[in-house]
């Protein structure tokens, strides 16, 4: 097992959502910690088949089981942003680019949640490989060709600290919510994603998790999920 600590001022996980309100998972998800994972260990999990609109996940990515703990809880926060794009197709408004003198003329006031003072245990196991490959990443052994730095959602939200944690403090660890237990009230419950599918949102797989009640060293049993799905 390797166990890493991660700490960022700001951290986004966001769900498909279109519209001006831009949510957030209360906290980072099984599917974001996993790909931070392999970008630390250099392993491409991106796939293009030169048909889909969108950058597809490789098939054959590894398998590892993966808990998530809190050192503290993050801060849920929100602002106000403005979304713009350069619209496409004959009735984009083409007519207003000349008046915005080479800028984005199609722009959208947004509320965006993300969160604040992230200090976070992902730790993985089950998967001996990846965690070699992990430790020698946090080494700088793949720097000259991994691609882009670490972040946690949005790209300008970067990381401050990111270690092995060799000697574990107590956390709050995030266990999944068994199905019966679903309409139980436990505080903080938020869904985190496990698998994305970016073709197929249907095909995208979530759950419920709620943290502890008290801070602990062990790792409860339902804490762990293994990803991909």
């Amino acid at each position: 097992m390797i166990c890493l600590y991660v700490q960022a001022p700001f951290a986004a996980f966001r769900t498909f959502t279109a519209g001006s309100f831009r949510p957030t998972a209360g906290f980072i998800t099984p599917s974001a910690a996993y790909g931070l994972a392999l970008n630390i260990a250099n392993i491409e999990s991106r796939f293009d088949d030169g048909k889909s609109a969108m950058t597809l996940m490789k098939a054959d990515l590894p398998r590892v089981k993966i808990a998530l703990g809190a050192l503290c809880f993050p801060h849920l926060q929100s602002l106000y942003q403005q979304a713009h794009n350069y619209p496409i197709g004959k009735d984009a408004g083409a007519q207003y680019v000349p008046l915005s003198k080479g800028n984005k003329y199609n722009i959208t006031p947004t509320r965006r949640e993300f969160l604040g003072d992230l200090r976070a245990y992902i730790c993985l196991d089950e998967n001996s490989e990846l965690e070699h490959r992990v430790r020698d990443g946090l080494a700088w052994t793949y720097n000259a060709n991994r691609y882009g730095m670490p972040f946690l959602g949005d790209n300008n939200f970067m990381v401050d600290v990111l270690r092995e944690e060799t000697e574990k403090r107590p956390a709050y660890w995030y266990q999944k919510i068994a199905q019966h237990d679903a309409n139980s009230p436990m505080p903080r419950t938020t869904r985190l994603s496990l698998t994305i599918d970016r073709q197929n949102m249907a095909n995208t797989m979530g759950a419920l998790f709620f943290p502890g009640t008290d801070p602990t060293l062990t790792i409860p049993d339902n804490a762990w999920v293994m990803v991909p799905v």
